[in-house]
């Protein structure tokens, strides 16, 4: 059986000011493969968004590990940590985060470019064609409806091939990692990792 692609071992996250220490995340333990996903549930404020931050190294543990696709991310520098976020991790923003002044083509090319890849307008292109935006190459976000916009941003996210993909599928083997409040699409992943005041209640005693 191969590696798992997520390893998160008793993670926790605090954060101090001067009226104390908060407890954000409390000694999370889980594992993920290939091609699973996960949905991470919760109310507000249980500390999902602080989980999947530290998933993708953007943030640093108080104390745990996080091993994704083999590597200790924090083991590793800022500057470690954000090559093997390029190479293994796509992110869909709910705003879509797209740049106004570059056209979907020039959007779905910019982490192609910042790679150093060659071939980053023809491989943008045909990402986009699979996302069904073939005609839509040289508009501008502007112009795009709401759902072509997240078209683009998913084909941005694609275009790297990344083994976790913070938000959308398994059509290239990815693994697939999401926050969100609606049932129906938590229920639609592999698993629930159920958050509650910093605690993975899955990994409580019954």
């Amino acid at each position: 059986m191969s590696e798992p692609i997520i390893v998160v071992d008793r993670l926790t996250r605090q954060v101090s000011d001067a009226t104390g220490t908060l407890t954000i995340l409390h000694d999370i333990s889980f594992t993920l493969n290939a091609r699973e996903s996960a949905a991470i549930v919760g109310a507000s404020g249980s500390g999902k968004s602080t989980l999947l931050g530290l998933l993708a190294g953007l943030d640093v543990p108080t104390t745990g590990k996080v091993l994704l696709a083999g590597s200790d991310l924090f083991a590793l520098d800022e500057d470690a940590r954000a090559a093997v976020r390029a190479e293994r991790v796509g992110f869909v923003f709910q705003s879509f985060q797209l740049l106004a002044h570059r056209t979907a083509l020039e959007n779905v090319m910019l982490p192609l470019e910042l790679a150093g890849a060659r071939d980053a307008r023809s491989r943008a292109t045909e990402m986009l064609a699979r996302v069904g935006l073939a005609e839509r190459l040289g508009h501008y976000p502007r112009v795009l409806s709401g759902g072509e916009q997240q078209r683009v941003a998913l084909a941005r996210a694609f275009v790297v091939r990344p083994q976790v993909l913070f938000d959308l599928n398994r059509e290239v083997g990815t693994t697939l990692v999401l926050v969100t409040h609606d049932t129906a699409i938590a229920a639609r992943c592999d698993r629930q990792l159920h958050i509650e005041a910093g605690r993975l209640l899955d990994a409580l005693p019954a």
